[in-house]
């Protein structure tokens, strides 16, 4: 039997980005595989980099130009035939020269949109030629093994809901499916305005069949009792605050007990105080009983065909 809290959330991706161009140019050449996995890294689209090649070169030459220009002044301070000021002004002229050179190489590597971390690529959102604009989208990506389940709990469950218990996530997507994960990440702060927490949930993901966005029905372990006494919920009848079932004694005749529940599900009913196990209880008709009453058990399959009979009956 467990103790379980539950909880409607939002399975999401560990990993996801609009992957867009930080540039603007003309799209030359588009390698992005629509739907597929790629590795990070991995080249998406090209845009045409003749112009900055020309000028990642240019900055090349310059700071060639500047390096060969400052070990000259070196040799010639050396000898005492320049200024001190000389040699810093052709030591400030080298360094610019590679800031540029190297600014010139970051705006060339702009040119190749690459994948930022490996994942599944999405329906590409251009075409050849287009001319892009800096943050206009190429592609999206996602990271689909291991994805997080995000759902809210409100704040009286915060001592029980601790990382790495057990999770299980049910969608209707994949009715009859459990995916086991477990407990990562308890926000530090609660909503002061709907007093819950956030919850992230980590599970793997490798057959790939689920997808950021699907809904879940989240259960989270909270406590678990591998011996716990059990009877069927439809046993149980109440009055006020007190709990009963009808306990058959050997002579078939049927007798009262107060008994003390705990855990429930929607079909069991753990018992903790009242009933001993290899006892027979009630499970349907103890409405009609009485202290006394005597039943006879009926099996399922012939309850539903069999007349109902004149006496007091019930189905243990």
């Amino acid at each position: 039997m467990r103790d379980a809290f539950h909880a409607v959330g939002t399975i999401e991706s560990d990993q996801s980005v609009e992957v867009a161009s930080q540039i603007a140019g003309v799209v030359e050449s588009l390698a992005l595989p629509e739907g597929r996995a790629v590795g990070q890294g991995v080249l998406l689209a090209r845009l045409d980099d003749r112009e900055l090649k020309a000028q990642s070169e240019r900055a090349m030459a310059q700071r060639e130009l500047a390096a060969a220009n400052f070990d000259r002044a070196k040799k010639l301070a050396e000898q005492q035939a320049i200024s001190t000021r000389e040699l810093d002004d052709a030591r400030a002229t080298l360094a610019v020269a590679e800031a540029n050179a190297s600014l010139a190489k970051v705006q060339l590597d702009r040119t190749r949109i690459l994948a930022p971390f490996s994942g599944v690529v999405g329906r590409r959102r251009i075409s050849v030629g287009a001319w892009l604009k800096p943050g206009d989208a190429v592609t999206e990506m996602a990271q689909l093994s291991p994805l997080r389940a995000s759902f809210s709990a409100p704040e009286r469950m915060l001592s029980e809901l601790t990382p790495w218990r057990a999770v299980e996530i049910r969608t209707p997507a994949w009715p009859g499916r459990t995916f086991q994960g477990a407990l990562s990440v308890v926000d530090p702060i609660v909503d002061p305005v709907t007093r819950t927490v956030r919850l992230l949930a980590r599970l793997p993901n490798p057959a790939g069949l689920l997808r950021p966005g699907m809904s879940a029905d989240v259960t989270v372990t909270l406590a678990e009792r591998t011996h716990a006494l059990t009877i069927p919920d439809e046993a149980v009848f109440a009055e006020g605050s007190a709990s009963f079932v009808y306990v058959v004694k050997p002579d078939s005749s049927v007798t009262r007990a107060t008994i003390q529940i705990g855990s429930r599900d929607s079909m069991r009913v753990e018992v903790l105080r009242g009933l001993s196990e290899g006892q027979t209880v009630v499970r349907t008709g103890h409405q009609k009983l009485f202290e006394g009453a005597r039943v006879m058990p009926i099996p399922d399959a012939a309850a539903a065909e069999a007349p109902a009979p004149a006496k007091s009956s019930g189905r243990p």
